[in-house]
């Protein structure tokens, strides 16, 4: 099928979807979670089809570790659907409403979105978190997985689908667009009037691809330079969990910190412990000057290049600067964040304060890892990605986030004079 026909069909399952009750809805969430388990084996079987594809091909260690399921990470995205259906919907929630002098009562309610398109790479995951929050927030989705994950993707869908036909809403709430390449990608995008919402996660390049070619309104995800400032008032006994946490805990993701930033007043006391607890954890260093002095002998570190400051390494590696203060460390950030994620670690409570003012990116952590910015962690559920944009949705993005939201006005014979 052509991408306007997909489109079509999603769009009359999308208007099933939008008058579903939350009981049927749920419903299909707990079928679509049996499934994953009933289809386990397959999807498995499948999911090692890509690995050994991606190891072939080269594919890096950080890419490999987002493509890859086992079944405790799938049984993870099952409880993620289960957890779905426990969620309050969206749908009909009033936003606010009043009475006009002349009587008219408005209410302003959300609604689904419509049809919806993801765009992503090597994340089966996402298959199966963006399923289930279209179906509790009443879209249909387009989904685009990428060639890296086809076969488990493929599994995947079938599940879903087999599932949601199984308690009586359209397969079509689901459909894939893998099959058509880059080519479809592009068709897609294009697809003004067919498509209400295109939503990339991925890599820098995937992003910016789709924001440069849409036609379709978009709402851009999650590239994710995360900076852990550990300011001179910090309790060094939690810093350290901290930035080890922020860094190792999955270094392949976007909530991962790319940049350790550390006050020149306590670089003395706590770099040397944190380069060796890091270096124990398999991190490579990139380093300014004055934190390189302070690197422990039999580390291997280099000098951080101009490059290295912006990077999102998703992987064991980490840039490492001193700085003179809350000041220079916020005027850093400034400069090389992506407006994703970033944590001062303080025993002040006016360092905390002014960094969560001064500090502009979607969300901001005082004595916290980075980690923890995720749908999940949130109670959002599963979330369709972390939206580093202002318009509409900012962070993790669950339920609500998948809704517009529209004007009921209801009267009894009112002319406006």
């Amino acid at each position: 099928m052509s991408i306007a026909e997909i489109a079509k069909r999603s769009r009359i399952a999308a208007r099933e979807l939008a008058l579903a009750s939350r009981g049927l809805k749920d419903a299909a969430l707990h079928a679509m979670a049996d499934a994953l388990g009933t289809n386990g084996l397959e999807i498995l079987a499948a999911n090692e089809r890509d690995m050994e594809r991606g190891r072939a091909e080269g594919m890096k260690p950080g890419l490999l570790d987002r493509l890859q399921l086992t079944e405790g990470r799938l049984a993870g995205c099952a409880d993620a659907l289960r957890e779905l259906a426990g969620l309050a919907d969206p749908v009909g929630e009033v936003v606010r409403g009043s009475t006009l002098p002349n009587g008219l009562k408005l209410t302003q309610v959300r609604v689904p979105m419509g049809v919806v398109g993801m765009v992503y790479e090597a994340r089966p995951n996402v298959t199966v978190d963006a399923a289930g929050l279209g179906v509790k927030s009443g879209n249909a989705m387009i989904l685009r997985g990428g060639h890296a994950a086809e076969f488990t993707n493929a599994a995947i869908i079938n599940a879903l689908r087999e599932a949601l036909a199984g308690v009586g809403l359209p397969g079509d709430s689901v459909q894939t667009i893998d099959p058509l390449g880059r080519d479809g990608v592009t068709e897609l995008l294009h697809a003004r009037g067919l498509v209400d919402l295109v939503i990339p996660r991925g890599g820098a390049g995937l992003i910016q691809t789709v924001v440069r070619e849409a036609q379709v309104p978009v709402i851009e995800t999650g590239v994710g330079n995360c900076h852990v400032y550990v300011h001179k008032d910090a309790d060094l006994t939690k810093a350290l969990p901290i930035v080890l946490n922020s860094k190792t805990h999955r270094p392949s993701v976007c909530n991962a910190a790319e940049t350790l930033l550390v006050d020149a007043a306590i670089a003395p006391d706590f770099l040397p412990t944190a380069f060796q607890t890091l270096s124990d954890a398999g991190v490579k260093f990139h380093a300014d000057a004055r934190a390189l002095a302070l690197v422990p002998a039999g580390i291997a570190a280099e000098r951080a290049s101009e490059e290295d400051w912006g990077r999102e390494y998703l992987d064991l590696e980490m840039a490492v600067a001193v700085v003179d203060g809350l000041d220079q460390a916020i005027a850093h950030i400034q400069r090389w964040s992506t407006g994703h994620t970033e944590s001062i670690v303080t025993g002040s409570l006016g360092a905390a304060r002014e960094f969560t003012e001064r500090i502009d990116s979607a969300v901001v952590m005082v004595n916290a890892s980075t980690r923890f910015t995720d749908g999940g962690q949130f109670g959002l559920g599963a979330e369709i990605g972390i939206s580093t944009q202002k318009l509409h949705a900012r962070g993790p993005m669950g339920l609500a986030e998948l809704t517009t939201t529209k004007w009921i006005v209801m009267g009894d014979g009112q002319v406006r004079e």
